[in-house]
């Protein structure tokens, strides 16, 4: 088998020394792999040629079975560098990424966002559209920690996260996305700092204040959705008004103990919002804090992601929406449901349009 291989290297070089193109070097070497397979057929056991290339056709068979994996997996990447649209530009460094959304993807990129590519639901448009999106993320505590590090992760081309709070080491036990050497720093920084390190072709607007009306009106404008992961009834509330007046879709999350909830809130497509679901505020103890009550550490993992999940659905238009539905997740039994939930009348933030129905 050496001599086999030795001759086959000699062939490649030589032909390269020669100036032979790659393509009549792989010609010579495929005729050189059918021959010595005939030779492990053809001849007996114990032939001096048949033992001299090998002695058995199995080693043969293995060695063309990995060579036509790496031929099938080079014709499948070249199909997913087509249908991300247009070509590998100097770009491609992770170094030096284009700026977010501009041309076409590089090969880091590519490679980078193949298993997207790959989903028949996503594919080279819808990575290009997550390139171009623009998504908000209120809060970098519990919920928006995992949901900012998988959105960066799956290629949203601008994060923006708003949030007036610092890291804490209590924080740490769920709010993953911040570490211990970044106490006491501003957790929209510390946020911004992991998600550009984990992916340099996202860009991340960190906004270091608290969310009021002003704010929210002009800052929703430039999003294209909205992920909720506060952590107090006042904020939900506000972020709910400002994204129905924006028509801009939210997607929802909320903890407690062990369980959780996820769902999107869009009345422009004929779905609740927030306050036709939960048109008050629970009484006083009924609905404690984590802080109050604590909070399992994954459980804000799970449900974040639930939650960048349904902001790459609705970016590319894959699959279905949590519109109409909220999903509950008990941890502690392991347990997932859903209920329907429908657009409320006389709803005084969305009653305008209150009678369409669920999408």
């Amino acid at each position: 088998m050496l001599l086999v291989l030795a001759l086959g290297a000699a062939i490649w070089w030589a032909g390269k020394a020669l100036g032979v193109p790659r393509q009549a070097r792989f010609l010579l070497l495929g005729l050189l792999y059918v021959v010595v397979l005939m030779v492990q057929v053809a001849l007996p056991r114990g032939h001096g040629l048949r033992e001299a290339t090998g002695g058995s056709p199995a080693l043969w068979l293995i060695l063309g079975g990995f060579v036509a994996l790496t031929i099938a997996y080079r014709a499948v990447l070249a199909r997913l560098r087509a249908r991300a649209g247009g070509g590998v530009t100097d770009a491609g460094s992770a170094a030096s990424p284009a700026r977010p959304g501009e041309g076409p993807m590089g090969e880091a990129e590519l490679e980078r966002y193949a298993r997207h590519i790959m989903l028949r639901e996503i594919g080279g448009p819808g990575q290009q559209a997550l390139r171009q999106a623009r998504v908000l993320v209120v809060g970098a505590g519990g919920l928006g920690a995992p949901a900012l590090q998988y959105l960066g992760a799956a290629g949203v081309g601008t994060l923006g996260v708003i949030d007036d709070d610092t890291v804490e080491n209590a924080n740490l036990q769920r709010q993953v996305i911040h570490r211990d050497a970044d106490i006491g720093m501003p957790k929209v920084f510390s946020a911004q700092a992991a998600v550009q390190a984990q992916n340099p072709f996202v860009t991340v607007r960190p906004y270091r204040r608290r969310l009021d009306g002003e704010v929210a009106e002009a800052l929703f404008a430039d999003y294209d959705v909205i992920l909720d992961g506060s952590d107090n009834f006042a904020t939900r509330e506000l972020v709910n008004r400002a994204a129905v007046a924006a028509g801009k879709p939210l997607v929802w999350g909320a903890l407690s103990q062990w369980e959780g909830q996820v769902s999107v809130f869009d009345p422009a497509e004929g779905a609740p919002c927030y306050a036709c679901v939960f048109p008050e505020r629970p009484a006083p103890g009924l609905a404690p804090s984590c802080a109050e009550a604590g909070v399992l550490g994954p459980l804000p993992g799970v449900i974040g992601a639930m939650m960048a999940v349904e902001g790459v659905k609705l970016v590319t238009g894959a699959g279905a929406p949590l519109r109409g539905r909220l999903a509950l997740y008990d941890a502690l039994w392991g347990e997932t449901r859903q209920v329907a939930v429908k657009p409320r009348p006389g709803c005084a933030v969305c009653g305008a349009g209150a009678g369409r129905g669920p999408a």
